[in-house]
């Protein structure tokens, strides 16, 4: 209700009511880009509201070829002030590196999505990746063994939903040392349990 305004108005109380207690805000910024500059800077108002030490997770799913991967990191980390940014590996880790070389800055790659269409392509069979070490597999757990491989822990992590609790529990017991930004609970089907669960599992299993 009421347009880019209301946006606004809305965000910025979510901030005001979210900051005391959370860790980060992660606002999707597909819906301040299509009110285009209006909008942008709407975004970067209620971005100047967070207060310092609560981090800025750009929910932006950037990614392509390197040279255009490199103006995105500058837009997101440098421009908009994000700590962090959700990108997609569809074109190669090496593509991203403009996001992954940042010490100070922090990439959450898409790998089994929310969304009810995220099997599509994300649970179809990959063959064996000798490299690696790894048998045929489901294409998400094959871009988790790339990012573990990759020795970015301290720079990436995983984007995985908590409408797929079984794939999330068997990623998590896959990449133990990696961290997950787990959408999904709520209005789009997701429960915490289950995410809370196969967190336990890595905690009694001593795996950190």
């Amino acid at each position: 209700p009421g347009g880019l305004p209301g946006i606004e108005r809305l965000a910025r109380l979510i901030v005001e009511a979210a900051a005391p207690h959370a860790a980060a805000v992660k606002p999707n910024l597909a819906f301040f880009e299509a009110h285009g500059s209006a909008g942008l800077a709407a975004l970067e108002r209620v971005l100047a509201a967070v207060p310092p030490g609560v981090l800025v997770v750009a929910d932006a799913k950037r990614g392509d070829v390197e040279t255009t991967v490199a103006r995105q990191a500058v837009a997101l980390f440098d421009r908009l002030g994000a700590d962090a940014v959700t990108v997609s590996p569809y074109l190669g880790l090496g593509a991203l590196g403009a996001f992954l070389e940042r010490p100070d800055r922090f990439a959450y790659v898409l790998c089994r999505t929310s969304n009810p269409g995220a099997g599509e392509f994300q649970d179809l069979e990959v063959g064996p990746d000798p490299e690696l070490g790894a048998p045929a597999e489901a294409l998400h757990r094959r871009v988790a063994r790339r990012v573990a491989a990759a020795g970015l822990a301290d720079r990436a992590g995983l984007v995985v939903g908590a409408t797929a609790p079984a794939e999330l529990a068997g990623l998590r017991a896959l990449v133990p040392g990696l961290a997950f930004l787990v959408p999904g609970v709520g209005a789009q089907g997701g429960a915490v349990e289950p995410v809370l669960a196969a967190e336990s599992a890595r905690i009694d299993g001593a795996e950190l």
